[in-house]
C-alpha cells in the first residue's frame, strides 16, 4: 500500500486523505505553488471557510480557506464509496459556483 502523506477529516463527516506519491503529482506538475504546503491543505480540508459541490460532478467537493483578502486556498477532493482523497489544491481568487454545502 501507498504510504499516506495524511488523513483529515471534514465538516461532512468524511476523511480525505493523499498519498506521499499523488501529493508529489500535485506539487511538481499541477500546482508547484503548494510545495511546502501541506498544513494548508489539511486546515482547508478541516476548517473550510466555505465547502462546494461541483458543478459537473457531484461526488467532488471544493474546500476553501481564506489566506489573505480576496485569495484562498482550495483543496478539491473526491468522495466515492465513504472514502475521500484529495484530487488537487491551488492557491485561488475567486471561489467557484456550485451548490454550497457548507460554510463557517
Amino acid at each position: 500500500m501507498e504510504e499516506l502523506l495524511f488523513e483529515v477529516s471534514t465538516p461532512l463527516g468524511f476523511t480525505v486523505r493523499v498519498t506521499c506519491a499523488y501529493w508529489q503529482v500535485i506539487t511538481t506538475i499541477k500546482h508547484p505553488i503548494m510545495i511546502q504546503q501541506e498544513n494548508e491543505v489539511r486546515k482547508t480540508l478541516n476548517q473550510p471557510d466555505e465547502i462546494r459541490r461541483s458543478k459537473s460532478d457531484r461526488n467532488v467537493y471544493l474546500f476553501y480557506r481564506s489566506q489573505q483578502e480576496k485569495r484562498w486556498i482550495c483543496a478539491v477532493a473526491r468522495r466515492l464509496n465513504g472514502d475521500g482523497f484529495l484530487i488537487t489544491a491551488y492557491p485561488t481568487d475567486a471561489i467557484k459556483e456550485g451548490e454550497k454545502l457548507w460554510q463557517k
